[in-house]
């Protein structure tokens, strides 16, 4: 066929590009001869998936592309086990984990940076630079003093190659596990430069002197994957029509589109007197065709506003009938750019059918081929394609231009389901153990972790329980949040008997997106808005939103859960917030041990956040007895007794008497201090009465002294329950 032809013969007259220009020139006499193919331009295909194969060609990359590149250089999987669980008869189980070092091409020119990165079409890498799973990734960029990434250096040693001009990335020990443990498929987003494509950088590599003058807007990437410049120019020429010339030993490329007025008018046409010409005599002949299927009727690209996947925009908006001619284009373009290139490269194929062969006597010599012209007698703008000087004249081979550009009607580039780009923050967490609730293992503590962060993006956390200055992983987090924040303000002391609607208390919460809602006296008796406020437990009623992350609670119940003790004394400015709601995690309290810390390692933390247990003891401490009360005898005795309570037993059905929970019921009253009483009695029931002799002693001896009771359970003792002062 003529492109074979053509193509050899320019390559034997002007070597590459010359063969390229033959090409380009038998590609439009097949196109007459044979007709024009369906697809115009080189196939664009869906993101391809990160390759490695010896020979595949890297691309040369403009502006801003998608691109899956190569693996040039990878390591064996990493294989690293860790033992979870174990203790008090339960199995210890032994959990793999694989990672991967490797290095990937991503253009065989330097480049300005490196965007976001996709795994499995899965976003791997934010805007932002940080990665969404573990691992490291270093860029180098293709400058000329590129040096040997150390990774490599220190396996390769040597023969390790800095790869200088070519740009590559480099991950190393890249965690696996949600990648079915396997190296995932990769597409990066590279910004070879800052801006739109420049024709100036595309040309680069022909190493001849080329004048470039012609901008190529709204282009804001381009990839070549190889081979003749004429082939990557003959692309750009479909969108952005390109005019060339060799004159003055130097070849310079325009716009074929150039706006405003023609830059002359052309003289009359004169005739061939020897008759051998064209035109008979009128010195010109005019050649149109009216072919519908030499219109391209829309455009193939990558999408930069949906992450670069393939889109197609229709000339005129909408689809023609038959067999549709589709210009591909290796290029990335947003939807309405898209539109108005094709519906302008419809317009100029519309017109472009239009030739006119024209013969002048002498031209001016400020014009040159390329060049927008007007003809005496005819109506339009035309383009010089190209001139030959003959004996008799001038023969100038004219290209009809359109009247107008296309009109450019709205469009939109469509949905995708793309992931957001949630930045990962560091994990806050807070350790503490609770009361027994009534279920499980009353012999064991309840330890809970609630860990949060300041944004979605957080994805979670492993979890470590710090004992002797070891950690031993005790699980992992999840993806869910607890509600966590810490007081602006102290809350004051106040008995937990009582509703306190006289105290208010000022919190910041973690994050922005983390809520807070009033509840009803009804619900709090259903247990609705329980808290963790330092170290005592408490529900709110009423919240006010202050703004930003900034909360107003009021109408508490204190000190529930046991935790009177706490309302007694307050918290100060500056506690911790902990919502305890289901999203609290529960420990296994075997893996956990005596651990007095838990310790979390998440994706954006560079150092393990610890937290110590706070309220200690709280599961097995039995709870403070409740309702005192001290009667003098008339023989000078004293009578004491109280309620107990029982740890599990939150609700009482009135009918029958709440469980012990322990394995015996007995109490010590003490005088003094609780930790060093000055005297005790241990008792099996609710109840002590003091003899005359003794209660004298006291008054003697220990005047303003206090005598108090504390519930002995199976593993620890109560706080005590002051129930009078000897006077």
């Amino acid at each position: 066929m003529a492109t074979l032809i053509l193509s050899a013969a320019g390559t034997a007259i002007g070597g590459p590009i010359g063969g390229a220009i033959g090409s380009l020139i038998g590609s439009q006499i097949d196109a007459a001869m044979f007709g024009p193919p369906d697809r115009e331009g080189p196939r664009l295909s869906e993101l391809k998936v990160t390759t490695s194969s010896y020979g595949a060609p890297v691309s040369r990359h403009f502006g801003r592309m998608r691109t899956a590149g190569t693996i040039i250089w990878a390591t064996d999987l990493k294989e690293t086990s860790e033992k979870v669980g174990g203790g008090k008869g339960s199995p210890s189980t032994i959990a793999y984990s694989y990672s991967s070092s490797f290095a990937v091409a991503l253009a065989s020119r330097p480049i300005a940076s490196l965007g976001r990165i996709w795994a499995d079409g899965n976003l791997l890498r934010g805007s932002a630079g940080d990665l969404k799973v573990g691992g490291e990734l270093r860029i180098h960029t293709g400058g000329g003093d590129q040096q040997p990434d150390p990774l490599i250096a220190s396996a390769e040693g040597g023969e390790a190659p800095g790869f200088r001009g070519f740009a590559y990335c480099v991950f190393e020990e890249l965690q696996l596990a949600d990648f079915g443990n396997r190296i995932p498929a990769l597409t990066f987003e590279v910004i070879a430069d800052n801006g739109d494509v420049s024709l100036t950088d595309l040309v680069a590599l022909a190493d001849t002197d080329i004048a470039i003058d012609r901008p190529l807007p709204a282009l804001e990437g381009y990839s070549d994957d190889g081979g003749a410049i004429g082939e990557a120019l003959a692309s750009i020429d479909r969108l952005y029509p390109l005019t060339s010339n060799a004159g003055d030993q130097r070849l310079s490329i325009g716009s074929g589109d150039p706006a405003g007025d023609p830059v002359a008018t052309l003289p009359e046409a004169i005739i061939d007197q020897s008759g051998e010409g064209f035109g008979g005599a009128s010195g010109k002949t005019e050649r149109t065709r009216s072919d519908e299927a030499r219109i391209p009727a829309g455009l193939r690209y990558y999408d930069t506003e949906r992450d670069f996947l393939t889109g197609l925009q229709r000339a005129g908006g909408r689809a023609q009938p038959g067999r549709n001619r589709i210009i591909e284009f290796p290029g990335a373009l947003q939807a309405g750019n898209a539109k108005s290139l094709a519906d302008n490269a419809a317009e100029r194929a519309k017109w472009s059918q239009e030739r006119l062969a024209y013969r002048i006597a002498q031209i001016d010599p400020q014009i040159t081929p390329g060049d927008v012209v007007a003809l005496p007698h005819k109506a339009g703008k035309w383009r010089i394609e190209s001139w030959e000087w003959r004996e008799n004249g001038l023969e100038l081979e004219l290209l009809r231009l359109p009247q107008r550009k296309g009109i450019t009607t709205p469009t939109t580039a469509g949905r995708s389901l793309s992931q957001p780009d949630n930045l990962a923050t560091p994990t806050l967490i807070e350790a503490f153990e609770l009361p027994w609730g009534g279920l499980g293992f009353a012999d064991q503590r309840q330890v809970y972790v609630a860990a949060s962060s300041e944004t979605t993006g957080w994805t979670g956390a492993t979890l470590y329980a710090e004992d002797a200055g070891g950690l031993s992983a005790i699980g992992a987090t999840g993806t869910r949040r607890s509600v966590l924040g810490e007081t602006l303000q102290p809350l004051s002391a106040m008995p937990s008997v009582l509703i306190d609607r006289q105290s208010s208390l000022e919190i910041t919460l973690a994050s922005p997106d983390q809520v807070l809602e009033s509840r009803s006296l009804d619900d709090l008796a259903q247990g609705a808005n329980r808290a963790l406020v330092g170290e005592e437990i408490v529900q709110f009623g009423e919240v006010q939103h202050l703004g930003g992350t900034q909360w107003r609670l009021s109408t508490f119940l204190r000190g529930r859960g046991g935790t009177e003790h706490r309302s007694l004394i307050g918290t100060a400015a500056g506690a911790a917030f902990v919502l305890l709601d289901d999203r609290p995690l529960a420990l296994d309290n075997a893996q956990l041990g005596q651990a007095e810390a838990v310790a979390a390692i998440g994706l954006a933390d560079t150092d393990p956040v610890t937290s110590a247990i706070v309220g200690t003891g709280n599961t097995l401490r039995p709870l403070t007895p409740v309702h005192p009360h001290v009667e003098g005898e008339p023989d000078g005795s004293l009578s004491l007794c109280w309620k107990r309570r029982s740890r599990g037993a939150w609700t009482w059905s009135g009918t029958v008497e709440v469980p012990l929970n322990e394995q015996a019921e007995a109490y010590e009253v003490g005088l003094g201090k609780p930790d060093a009483p000055s005297m005790s009695w241990q008792v099996s029931l609710p109840a002590l009465s003091i003899e005359t002799t003794v209660i004298g002693q006291l008054q003697s001896q220990h005047p303003g002294q206090s005598l108090w009771v504390r519930q002995i359970g199976t593993f620890a003792r109560s706080h005590p329950l002051f129930l009078t002062t000897i006077s």
